[in-house]
């Protein structure tokens, strides 16, 4: 009689812990991004010295990297071992390193390497959350209220994102160690509780860890994420490092340890990846469409900070420590994208398959991206807002369905391990875009910053050899000044006597205009061929997504809410996929 009761209330229990997980995530991607400004200068490093250009970028990425490494490996281990398990090591983990985040004691390059292993700490946390939250759900739920659980899970994750943005913006300014206590906090709360009530009632699947291949794995993927990321430094005297050793060698000896997994994954008897799923043209189809897809949008939010951060806001009257939060609010419109997104994309993929809508998805995209290349750099905001809501609303019409036609592809015994293929690709897909969006945006300024800075700083009386110093700044450096809310005309000429000129014009030097008016050239460059490369990506996705075959499954009635709960969960899975925090498919 106790199993019955159990199996009553228990499911309610389960969903509180993952909506608790998934809720810490998000709160904990966005809060950063939002926060990074006060936490550079609360530690005082100078986002424009190149040396510090690696920290930035492993602060940001580093969470999003270790997930893509270990979410396959850990969802096998769950299986073998037990979900509950697994999941309440991860909330351990992540509280563990949030804790130590929020105690941070040095300052300077110490405290940057500090927060970028504890971020790497938290993102083993994550890795082990999200590779079993929603097999736990699945296990606790029965079939017919599964779109429940998961929508409530996607709800949770777009309210993480807006939370994150408001706690970030309030936070950080009084006190940045404040930002990882709340994770801290929650984390706290839901190890507890995850200990306490979660039970494990899930069917263990006995098999062997392919130690080789998650070994091979681990280091090719990193090697090569490792590779992009000290690819964007600069070296000697070039303006990016792709042409040094230590990246060349992290680069193609990454590529040729992943072929050397591939061959070691086609050969052993219980293989980390089953590589054999890739015959299925629905499966292999809608991971090409995912991967290209966030090759096109995993850059975007990025560049659109900077855009609003660097340009627009200090155009429009906003000072440089007012444009990160102030860029994050008007970005809500992508969010809202998601939220319309997800209900529409869930009830009609249930009812007409997913291949036209995920497909339309991603051709939207690529209308999209070549919308925002039409913009001015100075554009009225309204133009903006509606691009942005269509960006949202197109990525969560493609994810949604492309994830359910995948899903839909697979045995029911290889679910987990193809939904972590899925999760690897698409995390791994949206560093890499980082990476190649920050280099082309690089070598656009490159082009012809130098000369525009230069030139716009003789015009002021600042003396042509000053000024020439600080036009050979590297470009990525004042692309990261930019995102974190600095002004980097200020940080290069602290004063009127170090530039040699009049205090009225060094006034106008580091006002709200002079830099972003000065960068608006150079930049629009950069990002007009950013913006093209990501809209050939989402028509190669979108021929690749009509490429899987139509769904031949019939069709069956459910109810409106079950499947506008499911969009909710897909368009909740975009939103964790925009904040970093990765996809709990699993």
């Amino acid at each position: 009689m106790a199993e019955p009761a159990r199996g009553a209330h228990y499911k309610w229990i389960a969903l509180s812990n993952t909506t608790i997980g998934i809720l810490m995530a998000t709160i904990n991607s966005s809060i950063l991004l939002i926060a990074l400004p006060d936490i550079f200068r609360g530690i005082g490093l100078d986002p424009l010295a190149p040396e510090n250009t690696s920290y930035f970028l492993w602060i940001l990425m580093g969470f999003m990297l270790v997930t893509s490494v270990l979410v396959v490996s850990l969802g096998r281990i769950g299986d073998m071992y037990g979900r509950v398990r697994m999941f309440n090591l991860g909330f351990a983990i992540f509280t563990l390193f949030s804790i130590l985040l929020s105690v941070t004691w040095t300052t300077g390059t110490a405290a940057a390497l500090w927060i970028v292993l504890m971020r790497l700490g938290q993102g083993v946390g994550g890795a082990f959350l999200f590779a079993n939250s929603s097999a736990i759900l699945t296990d606790a739920f029965p079939q017919d209220q599964r779109g429940l659980a998961l929508g409530i899970n996607g709800v949770a994750a777009i309210g993480g994102s807006f939370l994150g943005l408001i706690l970030g913006g309030f936070l950080a300014p009084i006190e940045w160690h404040l930002v990882f206590v709340v994770s801290a906090l929650i984390g706290a709360f839901g190890t507890v509780w995850s200990i306490l009530k979660l039970r494990d009632n899930s069917v263990r699947t006995p098999g062997r860890i392919d130690w080789l291949g998650n070994a091979l794995f681990a280091v090719g993927l990193i090697g090569i994420l490792t590779g992009i990321v000290y690819g964007l430094n600069p070296y000697g005297g070039h303006t990016m490092g792709w042409t040094k050793p230590f990246v060349l060698v992290c680069l193609i000896g990454g590529a040729a340890v992943l072929l050397l997994f591939v061959v070691v994954e086609l050969n052993v008897a219980d293989p980390m990846f089953r590589l054999t799923l890739f015959r299925n043209r629905a499966f292999s189809m809608g991971n090409l469409s995912a991967l290209l897809a966030a090759l096109a949008r995993g850059g975007l939010q990025f560049m659109l900070i900077i855009w609003l951060q660097g340009i627009w806001l200090p155009l429009h009257g906003y000072t440089f420590e007012q444009t990160p939060l102030w860029a994050g609010i008007y970005l809500v419109p992508l969010t809202i994208g998601f939220l319309v997104a997800g209900p529409l994309a869930g009830r009609l993929a249930d009812r007409y398959g997913a291949r036209p809508f995920a497909t339309a998805g991603a051709a939207l995209s690529g209308v999209v991206f070549l919308l925002f290349d039409l913009l001015p750099i100075d554009f009225p905001y309204w133009s903006f807002a509606v691009l942005v809501f269509l960006a949202g609303l197109s990525m969560g019409l493609f994810s949604a369905p492309n994830t359910a036609s995948v899903m839909n592809s697979l045995p029911a015994n290889q679910r987990g391990g193809g939904a972590g293929m899925l999760n690897t690709f698409q995390n791994s897909a949206s560093v890499l875009s980082i990476g190649i969006f920050f280099t082309v945006i690089t070598l656009g300024l490159a082009a012809t910053l130098p000369h525009a800075l230069s030139s716009g700083l003789t015009g002021q009386g600042v003396p042509a050899d000053l000024a020439g110093q600080v036009a050979q700044l590297p470009p990525i450096g004042l692309l990261f000044a930019s995102f974190l809310g600095f002004n980097p005309i200020q940080q290069l000429l602290p004063s009127a006597s170090a530039a040699h000129v009049s205090q009225s014009q060094y006034d106008f030097l580091t006002g709200r205009g002079f830099f972003p008016d000065l960068i608006s050239s150079p930049f629009g460059h950069g990002l007009h061929l950013a913006f093209l490369m990501a809209g050939v990506l989402c028509f190669l996705a979108a021929i690749f997504s009509w490429l899987r075959g139509a769904e031949t499954r019939p069709h069956v009635e459910r109810p409106l809410l079950e499947e506008t709960e499911e969009g909710l969960a897909g368009s909740g899975e975009v939103a964790m996929q925009e904040a970093g925090a990765g996809s709990p498919l699993e």
